[in-house]
């Protein structure tokens, strides 16, 4: 967002105080972190001082999505797996009906996947991965044992 230059971190922190004094708020510098691209570590950590906070590295997560990353990378997309993953677990297939589970899928897929999507191209071993997650949640029913799809 500037340059890095140390009168650039005295001016942010300048705003930040002058935000308290106006909106009667208080900036928590314990959650508030500073990053910066090209920057040697000696350098963010004098900034990071300045500023009373931590420095982060980068790739970083900001609201799930990771920043930084490289999105063409299987490892980019983990964390959207992971999720997708962990809302089609095992033991809701063995709960709730056929139409349910068609239900949980598609809710699944648009609230985790569209988020994930809509900032990067998925690749493909991905979209096949998580394909296999939903084609296992809604014909295995949840069980460990290998079942036939009906419909591909």
């Amino acid at each position: 967002m500037c340059d890095a230059k140390v009168q650039n971190v005295w001016a942010i922190k300048v705003i930040l105080r002058c935000f308290e004094l106006v909106s009667r708020l208080r900036v928590n510098f314990f959650k508030t972190k500073i990053g910066g691209l090209g920057l040697g570590v000696i350098l963010l950590k004098e900034f990071s001082n300045i500023l009373n906070c931590k420095h982060m590295k980068i790739p970083f997560l900001y609201l799930g999505m990771p920043i930084g990353g490289n999105p063409r990378n299987n490892q980019f997309w983990q964390p959207m797996v992971d999720k997708v993953r962990s809302r089609l677990s095992s033991w809701k297939g063995k709960l709730i009906s056929m139409p349910g589970r068609a239900c949980l899928i598609k809710s699944v897929i648009t609230s985790q996947s569209l988020y994930f999507l809509s900032f990067s191209k998925v690749p493909k071993s991905v979209s096949n991965k998580l394909i296999r997650i939903q084609r296992n949640f809604f014909w295995r029913w949840g069980s460990e044992a290998s079942k036939i799809p009906w419909v591909r």
